[in-house]
């Protein structure tokens, strides 16, 4: 296969994600289906996934972590509803996907990894986390411009949620709205104890 036939085919299978997995689940804003389109998921994977890429589930990445769903990021997208002047923090993998896309959307974006020290950053208007959390950590809220919100997949009794946050009375209030396919965020695990 030739290089232009292997652009092709990504191109083909881009096209078939929008249409087959993202617009048919509810993902139908103009803006974010054109990030969609404008980025070759493919060169998110490792060369030996590739061909994987565009696959309605989590392509593993070979490290621990996964390239989560295109269906995923959209309805996190649609939910944060993104404008050019949001100040965009993404908590994942540096490069990761996520970012590429939101880098489509929204003025400025900036990348930190879950256990980095992103606590200290300046506030934004839109926090996504790539990825879902048990707990909320306090600083999270801190991160918030006033009127900013979170997206995140949440975890509740072993059920991974889409969920968007607020900041209220100072707290991060989190609503959840639809189950989703999240991989679990070590970072932001609860702290496991004992119960009788």
């Amino acid at each position: 296969m030739t290089l232009v036939q292997e652009r092709a085919g990504f191109a083909a299978a881009r096209r078939a994600m929008i249409d087959s997995q993202l617009r048919v689940s509810g993902v139908n804003d103009p803006a974010i289906l054109a990030a969609f389109a404008a980025l070759p998921r493919e060169e998110f994977v490792p060369a030996e996934r590739r061909s994987i890429a565009y696959i309605d589930r989590a392509v593993p990445l070979g490290d621990g972590t996964v390239l989560a769903p295109a269906l995923t990021h959209g309805q996190m997208l649609t939910a944060a509803e993104p404008v050019a002047d949001d100040q965009v923090l993404v908590i994942g993998a540096p490069g990761t996907y996520l970012a590429a896309l939101a880098t489509q959307l929204a003025a400025k974006v900036t990348v930190a990894t879950p256990d980095g020290d992103w606590a200290a950053a300046a506030p934004y208007t839109l926090v996504l986390i790539d990825g879902a959390i048990e707990v909320a950590p306090e600083a999270l809220s801190a991160l918030l411009a006033d009127h900013g919100r979170v997206v995140t997949g949440l975890i509740e009794r072993g059920v991974a949620r889409l969920a968007l946050g607020r900041r209220v009375g100072g707290e991060l209030v989190l609503t959840k709205l639809s189950e989703a396919d999240f991989a679990p965020l070590p970072a932001f695990a609860a702290k496991k104890s004992w119960s009788f």
